[in-house]
C-alpha cells in the first residue's frame, strides 16, 4: 500500500527590519507576456484572460495527466534529468564518482529486457517470507522487517522533530494501510468512485494472477484484501481532521502502548525495526486501536493475502512489464493519463527519489547559477520587510502579539537552490546490472538514514526535497522556507527579468511560504518550531474568524458540475495564497518599477505583476485528475489559485478597473484579508 506522508519544515535567520527603500538589481531584459486574450473581460475570469488562448490550444501529453506550470513542470524537469542521466550512464572514466552511482542506477533500470526476463523472480524471496507467517506475532515481525525496506504496510513510521521540543528527533507513527488515495474512496457513492473501486480491485486481482494464482482465486483474494482495507479505512481520519495539529500529536510511552495494543506488541515491533526509544508520537491513535483489534478478528490467512498484496503493490513498478502495465491500468482510471510515461522519464524520477542529492549536484552545476541565488535573497528580504509592515498595520491584532509575530517572521531561515552540505550515499550499493537490488539497497539506506536521527539533535541544515524538484515549502518544526533550484526558473523566476514578473511569480510563492508560518497550522508553532501558544486569546479568536472567512469563500467555488472546493481541507493553502499575493504586491511596490507607471508592451507594471501571477498557475488537466485533486490535494485547483486571491486584492481592482457587475467583483465589505 503506497502511503504518502508529507513533512513540512523551517530554520533561524535574523534580519533587521527597516523602512529604508530596498536596493534593486539592474535588469538585463524584459520578458514579453504573450497570449493575452483581449476578447475576454479580465474582471470576469482573470485566469482565462491571461491563459485562455494557451488553454484552448494546448494538448495534454498522452503520458501526463496535465500540462503547464506548477507540478506539471516536473515533466520537462524529468526530461532534463533524463538527458543528464543518459550522458553520465555512458561515461567510461567515472569509477567511484557520483556520476557512476547515478549512471549505474539509471542504466540498471533502463535494461528492461533483463527486468522483463526476470518477471517476478526478484520478489519471490519476500513473498516466501509471507508464507512462513503463522500467527499475529510472526505477522508483525514481517511488517517490521519490510518497514526497514521502506515498505510500510500497516505501520506508518518515521523519525522527525518533536512538535513540543523541536530540537530533538523522536519516533512518530501515523495511519496507513490503504491502497486507494484516502478513506473517502472506500465510502463515497457515485459513478466516479465506483469506477475507481472497480479498477483497484481488478488491479489487485491482476497482481495475484501475475504471481501465480488462477483468475477465479485471484478475484476472491482481491475482495478479501479490499474488505480488510475498508475496515482499516473506517478508523482513518479525514483530510480535514489531519489538519488539527494538536489532535495529531499524542506522545505515549512504549510501556503504555504495549498495554493499549498487546496484539501490535510495540516493544518487539520497535526492536525488530531497530528503533530504540521509550516513547512514540502516535498521530492517529484510533487507527492503532482499530488495528490492534483487527489483528485478531481477521483470520491470519487473510492477513497473509493482505501482506502479499501490499508487497506486490509496493514493488510492482520495479518488476516486469506485466506488473507495470497492471499498475498503469489502475492509474489510468484514477488520473485520466492516457499512455504510460516513457521508461527514461520513469527512471529519471526513480533516481531523483532514491539518490536525489547526488543527482542534484549534477543538476545545479548545469542549471543553477550563483547569481540566481543572490537575486532570490533580495526578493526574500524584501518580502519579509513587506510582511512586517502588514503586521504593523493589522487593526485586529494587539501590539504584544505583533511583536511576537515579527520575531517569528525574522527568525525564519531561508534555504535557496540546494543544501550547503550534500548527503553522503556511500552506504548505498549500486550495480550496473541489477535494478531490483539497487532499489532494495537505496530503500534500506533511506530507512537507516532516517532511523539514525532517532533521539538525536535536529539537523537544521537538512533538506526534505531534492534540488531539481519544482516545489517550495515551509516547515513549522524548523521555522524555515525552502526554494529548490527546480522552481527557480520561468515562469516563476528569471533572475534577469524585471521586478513585475519576478514579484508576481516567485515573489508570490515567497509570500505564500512565509504565510504558512501564520496559517491555521503554522500559527500554532512559535519561532523555535514548537507547538506553543504565542497569541492572546482575543487575537487568536480574531485570527480564527478570518480563516473561517477563507473557508467560506473557497467553499463557494464550484469546480466541476456540483463538485466544490473543500474550503476546510484547503484553508492553509488558500490563506497562504491570499496573504502571499498581498505581501508580494506590497514588496513589488517597494521597488523602483513598482513605483513607476512606464508601460511594457502596453501594460503597466501593476498589470504585468498580476499577469505574472496568472502565468505561474497556467495549468490544464484531465477531468479525472481534477476530481482526484479536489478530493486529495490541500491546494485549490490552479484557476482558483489565481481568481480566488485576486478577488480580494485592492490593487488588482485598480490595475484592471474591476467594477461591480464583473464576475470577480466582491464588495469591499465581502473581501477577505487575514494578514
Amino acid at each position: 500500500m503506497k502511503s504518502f506522508f508529507s513533512l513540512i519544515i523551517a530554520v533561524l535567520g535574523i534580519v533587521a527590519c527597516t523602512d529604508q527603500k530596498p536596493e534593486t538589481t539592474p535588469k538585463v531584459k524584459y520578458v514579453a507576456i504573450e497570449g493575452i486574450d483581449s476578447s475576454r473581460n479580465p474582471g470576469d475570469n482573470f485566469f482565462q484572460y491571461v491563459n485562455g488562448i494557451w488553454y484552448d490550444s494546448v494538448s495534454i501529453p498522452e503520458t501526463q495527466a496535465g500540462v503547464g506550470a506548477y507540478r506539471f513542470m516536473n515533466y520537462p524537469q524529468r526530461l532534463r534529468l533524463q538527458n543528464l542521466l543518459d550522458s553520465v550512464s555512458q561515461l567510461d572514466n567515472a569509477k567511484g564518482s557520483i556520476e557512476q552511482m547515478v549512471g549505474d542506477f539509471y542504466a540498471s533500470g533502463m535494461d528492461t529486457a533483463k527486468i522483463n526476463r526476470e518477471g517476478f523472480q526478484p520478489i519471490k524471496p519476500i513473498l516466501a517470507e509471507i508464507q512462513t507467517i503463522t500467527n499475529v506475532s510472526s505477522l508483525m515481525t514481517y511488517v517490521a522487517l519490510q518497514a526497514k525496506q521502506q515498505n510500510n504496510s500497516i505501520i506508518g513510521f518515521y523519525v522527525g522533530p518533536d512538535d513540543k521540543n523541536s530540537k530533538i528527533n523522536i519516533a512518530h507513527a501515523y495511519q496507513t494501510g490503504l491502497g486507494l488515495p484516502n478513506r473517502d474512496y472506500y465510502f463515497d457513492k457515485n459513478s466516479s468512485t465506483d469506477g475507481i473501486q472497480k479498477a483497484y480491485k481488478e488491479y489487485l486481482a491482476t497482481l495475484f494472477e501475475l504471481s501465480g494464482t488462477d483468475t477465479k482465486a485471484a478475484e476472491k483474494m482481491s475482495e478479501k484484501v479490499y474488505d480488510i482495507e475498508k475496515q482499516i479505512a473506517e478508523s482513518h481520519r479525514t483530510r480535514v481532521e489531519l489538519r488539527d495539529v494538536k489532535a495529531n500529536y499524542n506522545k505515549f510511552s512504549v510501556k503504555d502502548l504495549n498495554e493499549m495494543h498487546p496484539n501490535i506488541g510495540w516493544s518487539k515491533l520497535l526492536n525488530s525495526m531497530g528503533a530504540e526509544t521509550d516513547s512514540v508520537d502516535v498521530g492517529q491513535p484510533n487507527y492503532y486501536e482499530n488495528l490492534n483489534e483487527l489483528l485478531v478478528s481477521i483470520p491470519i490467512e487473510n492477513w497473509k493475502l493482505f501482506m502479499k498484496s501490499s508487497t506486490l503493490q509496493n514493488y510492482a513498478d520495479n518488476l516486469s512489464k506485466a506488473f507495470v502495465d497492471a499498475e498503469f491500468a489502475y492509474t489510468k482510471v484514477i488520473s485520466g493519463q492516457a499512455v504510460q510515461k516513457t521508461r527514461g522519464e520513469k527512471m529519471a524520477s526513480a533516481v531523483d527519489n532514491m539518490l536525489g542529492e547526488a543527482l542534484g549536484q549534477l543538476y545545479v552545476k548545469k542549471y543553477f547559477p550563483e547569481s540566481a541565488k543572490q537575486r532570490m535573497l533580495e526578493l526574500l528580504d524584501n518580502a519579509q520587510k513587506a510582511y512586517a509592515n502588514r503586521i504593523d498595520q493589522l487593526e485586529w491584532m494587539t501590539d504584544s502579539t505583533k511583536v511576537k509575530a515579527k520575531e517569528k517572521l525574522f527568525a525564519i531561515t531561508k534555504k535557496i537552490g540546494y543544501p550547503d552540505e550534500w548527503r553522503d550515499y556511500s552506504s548505498v550499493e549500486i550495480t550496473h546490472d541489477n535494478y531490483f537490488s539497487n532499489i532494495i539497497s537505496a530503500s534500506k539506506a533511506q530507512y537507516n538514514y532516517n532511523l539514525a536521527k532517532l533521539n538525536q539533535a535536529v539537523d537544521r541544515k537538512e533538506w526534505y526535497t531534492t534540488p531539481s524538484t519544482v516545489t517550495a515549502y515551509y516547515n513549522p518544526s524548523a521555522n524555515e522556507i525552502v526554494f529548490p533550484a527546480g522552481i527557480l526558473q520561468p515562469p516563476y523566476f528569471d533572475y534577469e527579468a524585471d521586478d513585475a514578473l519576478n514579484y508576481g511569480g516567485i515573489g508570490m510563492v515567497i509570500g505564500h511560504e512565509l504565510t504558512h508560518s501564520f496559517d491555521d497550522q503554522g500559527a500554532q508553532f512559535d519561532k523555535e518550531g514548537n507547538v506553543n501558544n504565542w497569541w492572546t486569546d482575543a487575537d487568536y479568536k480574531e485570527f480564527n474568524a478570518r480563516t473561517q472567512a477563507v473557508i467560506d469563500l473557497y467553499s463557494s467555488f464550484t469546480v466541476l458540475d456540483t463538485l466544490h472546493i473543500n474550503g476546510a481541507m484547503t484553508v492553509g493553502e488558500n490563506t497562504a495564497d491570499l496573504s502571499g499575493l498581498a505581501v508580494a504586491y506590497d514588496a513589488f511596490k517597494m521597488t523602483e518599477q513598482g513605483q513607476d507607471t512606464a508601460r511594457i508592451d502596453g501594460f503597466t507594471p501593476d498589470q504585468r505583476f498580476f499577469m505574472s501571477l496568472a502565468r505561474i498557475w497556467r495549468v490544464k488537466m484531465k477531468e479525472e485528475y481534477l476530481r482526484l485533486w479536489i478530493k486529495t490535494n490541500s491546494h485549490s485547483p490552479p484557476m482558483w489559485r489565481v481568481n480566488g486571491p485576486l478577488m480580494n486584492i485592492p490593487g488588482f481592482y485598480e490595475a484592471f478597473d474591476i467594477k461591480q457587475g464583473d464576475k470577480m467583483y466582491l464588495a469591499e465589505e465581502e473581501r477577505v484579508a487575514v494578514w
